[in-house]
C-alpha cells in the first residue's frame, strides 16, 4: 500500500477511503485504474482509525495513513461498505472539508452512502448498485436516485452503479483529465470495455428472462466496420435478418439502449479518436465517424461532451 508521506505535487493524488467491513472489489477498481498510469497518478489508502481494518469479506487490511491524507487529496473515492455499520463522525466531516476544498469526491456502489450522510448529496442526482437504490432514496429524501444509469457525473461528486460499474466511472475519471486515448489504453489493460453501452437496468434480475438466444454481438461488430456509411435500424436489422421491431426489442435488451443511440455514441467516441491521435480537419473526422458535415458534428458533440470538437483537440491532443 502507498504511504501518504512524500506525495508529489507533480502527479494527482487519488485518496481511497477505507470505511469498516470495506468492500475490496471496489476497493481494487482505482488500484486498478489509476496504479496504471503511474506518472499521472499517485494512489493513497486512508482510514479514520489508522490500523487494522475488517473487510466485507472477512479478512483485514493494515492501514497506515488517516484522514489527513484524504483532505489532502485532489480525488477522494469511497469504496463501498456495509451499511448496517455505522459511519465515524471523523469520516463525514472529512468528506464534507474535502468538498469545500474543491476536492473530487467519488463513490462506488454503496459508497454513495457516506456521500449523501455528509449531506454531500443533497440537491444532485447519484446512484448506487440497484439493490440498495431504493433504500438510498428513502433514507436521503433530498438526493435524486438514478436506478439505470452505470455512473453518475455532476461535476465535483461522481457516484457509480454496482461493482464493475466502478471501472466504468474510474476509466471516465481518466478521460475527464487525459482523453479518451489514454482512458482507452488503461481499459485494455484492465481488459474491460473503454465504454460500457447501456446502465445497470440490463442487469436487474427478471422472473422471466425476455431473450430470443440470439445475440446481435455480430452486427453490432459490422456497424463498427461500416460507421462511415449511412446506418439506419432498417439496415442493422437486415444485416442481423431480424423484422426491425423485433431488432430493436432485442437490442435494447442487450444493450440497454436503442440502437440509433448505441450508433451515435459509438460515433462521438470514434470522432473523440480521432481528434486526439490526428490532424484531420473536422469534416474529414465527421465524414469518417459518419455525421456527414461538420455542422452535424460539432451540434452531436457539444451534446454529447459540452464541449467543441476543437476545444477538444486542443485539451486532449497527444504530445
Amino acid at each position: 500500500m502507498t504511504s501518504s508521506e512524500g506525495l508529489s505535487s507533480a502527479v494527482h493524488t487519488v485518496a481511497v477511503l477505507i470505511l469498516d467491513r470495506v468492500l475490496t472489489f471496489d476497493l481494487g477498481i482505482p488500484l486498478l485504474v489509476f496504479n496504471a498510469l503511474p506518472d499521472e497518478y499517485q494512489v493513497v489508502l486512508c482510514t479514520p482509525e489508522p490500523g487494522v481494518v475488517p473487510t466485507y469479506e472477512g479478512f483485514s487490511l493494515n492501514i497506515s495513513d488517516g484522514l489527513d491524507a484524504a483532505t489532502r487529496a485532489d480525488t477522494l473515492i469511497v469504496p463501498g461498505y456495509d451499511l448496517d455499520r455505522p459511519l465515524p463522525q471523523a469520516a463525514l466531516r472529512a468528506l464534507r472539508r474535502a468538498r469545500a476544498e474543491g476536492t473530487r469526491l467519488v463513490s462506488i456502489c454503496t459508497g454513495a452512502f457516506a456521500l449523501a450522510e455528509a449531506g454531500l448529496l443533497d440537491g444532485l442526482t447519484a446512484t448506487t448498485h440497484w439493490r440498495e437504490a431504493e433504500r438510498l432514496a428513502e433514507r436521503y429524501r433530498a438526493v435524486t436516485v438514478d436506478r439505470d444509469v452505470l455512473y453518475v457525473d455532476e461535476g465535483q461528486i461522481l457516484t457509480s452503479a454496482g461493482a464493475s460499474a466502478g471501472v466504468d466511472l474510474c476509466l471516465h475519471l481518466v478521460g475527464r483529465d487525459h482523453g479518451a486515448a489514454v482512458a482507452n489504453s488503461v481499459a485494455r489493460l484492465a481488459v474491460a470495455a473503454p465504454h460500457r453501452t447501456g446502465g445497470q437496468s440490463q442487469y436487474i434480475e427478471r422472473s422471466v428472462p425476455h431473450t430470443s438466444g440470439q445475440s446481435l454481438a455480430a452486427t453490432r461488430e459490422w456497424a463498427l466496420h461500416n460507421i462511415a456509411g449511412p446506418l439506419s435500424v432498417r439496415r442493422l436489422a437486415d444485416h442481423a435478418s431480424l423484422s426491425e421491431r423485433t431488432f430493436a426489442r432485442h437490442f435494447v435488451e442487450e444493450t440497454g439502449m436503442p440502437p440509433l443511440q448505441w450508433l451515435l455514441t459509438a460515433r462521438i467516441d470514434l470522432a473523440k479518436h480521432l481528434l486526439e491521435t490526428g490532424d484531420h480537419g473536422v469534416d474529414e473526422v465527421a465524414r469518417r465517424v459518419g455525421l456527414g458535415t461538420a455542422a452535424n458534428l460539432r451540434l452531436r458533440f457539444r451534446r454529447a461532451t459540452g464541449t467543441s470538437p476543437s476545444s477538444y483537440r486542443r485539451t486532449f491532443t497527444r504530445r
